[in-house]
């Protein structure tokens, strides 16, 4: 199971996002005029995000992986900080300020974001060369964000009218799988310097865990955009 998983773990995440994105685009003629068409650019934005960040390992496998050893692209961690995390949280930031119509949690959600953004920025200029190592202030900081995009989202809910019907909303189900999918994953994102090559015991959990969430992730959101019908028309 460890060597199956080994070999074919990059393969199996892709399969499983781009089940999710292929459904997104077969059915974005349902949600075109909705904000959920957001949800769906995620996801196709997230397939592309995790594809081209698996270009050491493709490099390697071509006998290229020489052009970029020694430089500092020589891992992707520069990649996923830029596209995955501050990515995550740009659009669960815009999808949740669309969606919230209270002006107060507006303005909470805006400033928020406009305070990561500053944090992010700084990190860039001053750590610069941190972008390239496993250093979690980003995607800490991006966490963060998503989640007070949650709270905010429920916060609303629970306090109008859309609580009777709350269970028949896209985005009640995207936040409460992103919720989830958080709760575990932020754990792991402090102890992430655990994560090397060395202690593959680490690893090999790591991985096991990162699986489970990504295939939990994904094909919920491909349920949800199955079952569920757009709400708002723009």
């Amino acid at each position: 199971m460890d060597e199956f998983l080994k070999e074919n773990y990059d393969l199996i995440t892709s399969l499983v996002e781009f089940i999710a994105a292929i459904t997104g685009v077969l059915l974005f003629n349902r949600y075109k005029k909705s904000n959920v068409r957001y949800i769906i650019y995620f996801l196709i934005y997230a397939f592309f995000v995790d594809l081209i960040g698996g270009y050491p390992s493709f490099l390697k496998d071509n006998g290229w992986f020489h052009f970029i050893e020694g430089t500092l692209i020589e891992r992707n961690y520069w990649w996923y900080t830029l596209f995955w995390w501050v990515g995550l949280s740009t659009i669960m930031f815009y999808l949740n300020y669309q969606i919230v119509k209270t002006i107060r949690l507006k303005k909470i959600l805006k400033y928020g974001y406009y305070i990561y953004l500053l944090q992010v920025i700084l990190y860039f200029v001053f750590r610069f060369e941190d972008i390239f190592s496993p250093d979690q202030f980003v995607s800490i900081a991006s966490l963060w964000v998503v989640v007070l995009s949650i709270i905010v989202y429920f916060f609303e809910i629970l306090n109008s009218e859309q609580i009777i019907i709350f269970y028949k909303s896209v985005y009640f189900y995207f936040n409460s799988i992103f919720f989830i999918w958080i709760l575990v994953i932020m754990p792991l994102e402090f102890f992430e310097s655990y994560f090397i090559q060395d202690d593959w015991n680490y690893v090999l959990f790591r991985w096991k865990i990162h699986l489970i969430l990504n295939t939990f992730l994904y094909l919920s959101l491909a349920s949800v955009l199955m079952f569920c019908k757009p709400e708002n028309k723009l």
